[in-house]
Parts: structure tokens; C-alpha cells; sequence
């Protein structure tokens, strides 16, 4: 029987990371956090899509689509959490690259490593 740890190690065994300055201008920047973790602060331009919504926003077939998400699917597509990868962005690429999302990453160090990294971050008013 796996565990947490087995399922996070699988998920960062095929999940890419690329370092916060590395990043894309452009790319779309998905934040898998909750709507007020996002709301108190996150990676300038990014959009929220909490972990527990991915599946229904990313696939093409929900009725509940975002089609800003699944118009992108070819496109580099960049996640993050909180810190280094965690359990829910290595969980966000790989439910991303098994609903056919082709270029996505992790952020490595996450919203953290953005914010020393010196990256623009804003805030919700």
C-alpha cells in the first residue's frame, strides 16, 4: 500500500522544476493554493486555480473548463505552492501532464524562492 511520501516521490520523480528566474515572460503561472492563501500574496499576473479544482478547470470535457487554462495546453505552463515543490504543485503538474498538458513545471522553491528571488509578487486589496 503507498503512502504520502510514495505518492509525492512518484510525483517529483516526473514532475520538471525550473528555477523562479527561469521562468517565461508570458507563461501562464498557475498558484494550486487556496483563494485566500492567493489573496494575501502571489506571483504577479498569476492565476488561481486551487489544487482541489484543477481536474474540473483543466479539462477540456468539465463543464466547469477555464478556457484560458485548456486553450494553453501546448504552452508553457508553470505551478507553484507555497515552498520548494510540495505535495500540491508536484500533484498539479502531474494531473496537468495526464490531462495532456505537454510543457508544465514546477516552481522550484515556490512563492518563497519567487519573493527572494526578487520577482514581482502583489496582493489582493
Amino acid at each position: 500500500m503507498a503512502g504520502l511520501k510514495d505518492l509525492i516521490g512518484e510525483a517529483r520523480r516526473t514532475a520538471r522544476e525550473t528555477r523562479p528566474q527561469e521562468v517565461d515572460e508570458g507563461a501562464l503561472v498557475l498558484d494550486v493554493r487556496e483563494p485566500g492563501e492567493f489573496a494575501k500574496g502571489h506571483i504577479a499576473g498569476a492565476q488561481n486555480v486551487p489544487r482541489g479544482m484543477l481536474e474540473l478547470r483543466a479539462a477540456p470535457d468539465s463543464p466547469v473548463a477555464d478556457p484560458e487554462l485548456t486553450e494553453r495546453r501546448d504552452d508553457p505552463i508553470f505551478v507553484y505552492c507555497t515552498k520548494s515543490p510540495s505535495a500540491r504543485s508536484l500533484f498539479a503538474a502531474q494531473t496537468l501532464a495526464a490531462l495532456g498538458y505537454e510543457n508544465v513545471s514546477v516552481i522550484e522553491g515556490g512563492l518563497n524562492a519567487w519573493a527572494e528571488a526578487g520577482l514581482p509578487t502583489e496582493a489582493d486589496a
